[in-house]
């Protein structure tokens, strides 16, 4: 599948796990159920938590031994986030660079990176308002000093 703003295909990469089966180190699907609500309590985003079951606990993955997603269990237990991870990280991330070209007013390239992250934004807003998870009247305002 081709980038989104590069004319690159991606290169490869690690394959994850295809085995249905819990490998037999792992714990059974209540205790990583409750883990899971644990540190979703805990403030951790679903790719944190999915981190931390891979790293610490040795779980390559949850969802073949518990049968639904990290962000499914979640919404289950009633812990949500304002809105959808990443969404919200595409978010910081700009306004991180808005905060930068502040200060560096001539750098070029970030101004472009700002745009195009910008649009992925939008792109995401607009996939999310559809299906709902984001509110119809959510918008992101951008509050880019015109540099050129």
């Amino acid at each position: 599948m081709a980038r989104t703003h590069a004319h690159t295909h991606g290169k490869s990469h690690s394959i994850r796990p295809t085995s249905k089966n819990a490998p037999s180190w792992t714990m059974d699907g209540e205790e990583i159920i409750k883990t899971i609500v644990n540190f979703g309590k805990d403030g951790m985003s679903a790719s944190e938590i999915g981190l931390r079951l891979r790293d610490e606990l040795a779980i390559p993955l949850a969802k073949p031994i518990i049968g639904k997603t990290i962000t499914q269990v979640l919404e289950e237990n009633d812990i949500k986030r304002s809105m959808p991870e990443d969404l919200e990280k595409l978010v910081r991330k700009a306004l991180g660079l808005q905060k930068h070209l502040s200060i560096h007013n001539s750098d070029k390239r970030n101004v472009r990176s700002l745009e195009l992250i910008e649009s992925k934004i939008h792109r995401l807003s607009r996939y999310y308002k559809r299906i709902g998870k984001v509110s119809k009247d959510w918008k992101y305002a951008s509050v880019i000093a015109k540099l050129e």
